[in-house]
């Protein structure tokens, strides 16, 4: 069974990984992040098919501490976080680490 990827963020944020084809993306618009962010990123959680969580890294400021500390101790899935520094090399890094392949491998068949 493959992994999906899974995005959290602002519509801003996930329409990107949208056109990308990444198909589990959940919009919490700006206003609404202190009162839904919590139970979406937990819902994304415990989705067995998600491998791999994408978020805005300021975005976890709007999580409660219960939510923060498990979505930075989860392995699987791993949280990737974009913005504030982590360039495109980093994030490539973190999806190496936690799938163990390489995504953007031109030779890959």
């Amino acid at each position: 069974m493959s992994q999906e990827i899974g995005v959290i963020g602002s519509p801003d944020f996930t329409t990107g990984f949208r056109l990308a084809g990444v198909r589990k993306c959940e919009n919490v618009p700006d206003d609404e992040k202190d009162e839904r962010l919590d139970a979406v990123v937990d819902e994304m959680l415990d989705d067995e098919s998600v491998g791999i969580v994408v978020m805005h890294d300021e975005d976890l400021e709007h999580l409660s501490r219960t939510v923060r500390q498990r979505v930075e101790t989860s392995v699987e899935p791993v949280l990737v976080t974009l913005g504030g520094g982590t360039g495109a090399g980093g994030l490539r890094q973190q999806i190496k680490r936690a799938i163990g392949i390489d995504l953007m491998e031109e030779d890959q068949q």
